[in-house]
């Protein structure tokens, strides 16, 4: 029989609650924190507006606060989130924990670059008032930009700065597959400890893009919303009137561990990793495919790997980014990966009140399964006002339901086609 993988700990950072407490409760309410941005001057954006993470306080977290001088939002933001779960699961005071045996994989996306900073070195390198000298751009830059800021924000640091807090010996990984990352992260944690390479994983993500380059290139891809006169509006996943998705920031993180370490020391477990699918549309660069090739086998495997019937499911978090083509071609997807059972099976999506958490979507999705298996209470998907022919299932509109089900399934389906579903369940003994 293959190693069980539980969940111990839990902990986010969101745009609407900077702990797990305050942001269940918010999903719980329908409460929105979306706003225009405050971030950067956005005055000239085609979109004005996003999901920004407010009044999180980090220096209060860490013992050494100048250490993380050059650190950016994701890193702060995976340092807090991380900080909450490992706490929360009670792992670093378990005498049997083996520093080798515990590791880190996370799905973090990378920081952000000085903009201001950056125009600068580009005006300043432009002959003719037009076209870039290179060589003295290059010049420009080594001489002014700080070596340690952009050491910061690539990618794999947060994992590094987490295995360093946490004394986390064991394996040390990051994946970046666009919005499919932190699940991909949890996914692939489960599996480690599964095959019996390590006992204990910290996994999760953390990302931010609210900042003009991140802003700059969805606008160009047309996928955020414009809906500048309602913000609070804007995301509203599933409707007929959808333009878009909201861009938001934030963590989430989880402790995994094999079933029987977390018994020896008398864990609380929140909930069992059951299943886990991934897979490529191998289709376009941007582009799922349009009849959810890949979703619809991602969420089959993930089927097969719990061992569990599509009946069993009694939620879908959706990736539900409330752009038009992800909604329709999830919609189908469910039905093509739950058959029958999909039109009797709930479906929400949180981004309508935390925007769209990029790498760190799936992470802070799969937590909100757990809750929602905790406490039998499903999120509604709000701003749900106008029915799309081509959106049919039940999307939980506007308000919270309470239904007991024992297990769900949560989705993320990232740019370029990157899928990935996790079947999250109660634990049973």
């Amino acid at each position: 029989m293959r190693r069980r993988v539980v969940v111990t700990g839990i902990g986010c950072i969101t745009p609407i609650g900077n702990d797990v407490n305050s942001m269940w409760a918010a999903l719980q309410e329908g409460r929105n924190g979306v706003g225009l941005i405050t971030h950067f001057d956005a005055s000239r954006f085609p979109t004005k507006f996003a999901a920004e993470v407010r009044g999180f306080e980090f220096d209060s977290l860490v013992d050494d606060p100048a250490r993380f001088t050059d650190a950016g939002r994701n890193i702060r933001f995976a340092i807090g989130a991380a900080k909450q779960a490992v706490s929360d699961s009670g792992i670093q005071d378990s005498r049997g924990l083996n520093p080798a045996r515990f590791g880190v994989y996370l799905g973090a996306g990378e920081g952000q670059q000085d903009f201001q900073q950056f125009m600068t070195l580009v005006a300043n390198s432009q002959r003719d008032g037009s076209s870039v000298d290179l060589e003295q751009f290059t010049r420009e830059f080594l001489i002014s930009m700080n070596p340690r800021f952009e050491l910061e924000l690539e990618p794999n640091m947060p994992a590094a700065h987490l295995s360093s807090l946490f004394n986390a010996q064991g394996p040390n990984l990051n994946c970046l597959t666009a919005c499919a990352a932190s699940s991909q992260a949890i996914g692939e944690a489960a599996e480690i400890i599964r095959r019996n390479d390590a006992d204990v994983m910290l996994s999760g993500g953390a990302h931010s893009m609210i900042h003009p380059f991140g802003v700059t290139g969805f606008n160009l891809l047309t996928a955020l919303s414009e809906r500048n006169d309602s913000p609070k509006t804007a995301s509203r996943p599933f409707d007929l009137n959808r333009d878009g998705f909201v861009l938001g920031e934030g963590a989430g993180m989880l402790i995994l561990e094999e079933l029987e370490h977390a018994k020896a020391r008398g864990a609380k477990i929140y909930g069992e990793i059951r299943g886990y699918g991934s897979t490529a549309d191998a289709y376009r660069i941007t582009d799922i495919h349009p009849e959810g090739r890949g979703a619809i086998s991602c969420i089959k495997m993930a089927l097969e790997d719990a061992a569990i019937n599509a009946e069993e499911i009694g939620y879908v978090n959706a990736h539900g980014t409330s752009t038009k083509v992800n909604d329709q071609v999830e919609t189908m997807a469910i039905k093509g990966g739950l058959g029958q059972h999909a039109w009797k099976t709930p479906v929400s999506s949180i981004k309508s009140m935390m925007g769209h958490l990029i790498a760190a979507a799936g992470s802070v999705e799969a937590i909100t399964c757990l809750l929602a298996i905790r406490d039998g209470v499903l999120p509604p998907t709000i701003n749900y006002e106008t029915p799309d022919p081509e959106c049919d299932l039940d999307y939980i509109p506007n308000v919270a339901r309470q239904s007991k089900i024992r297990a769900a399934l949560s989705n993320s389906f990232g740019f370029g086609g990157q899928n990935v579903s996790l079947i999250v369940s109660e634990f049973k003994g």
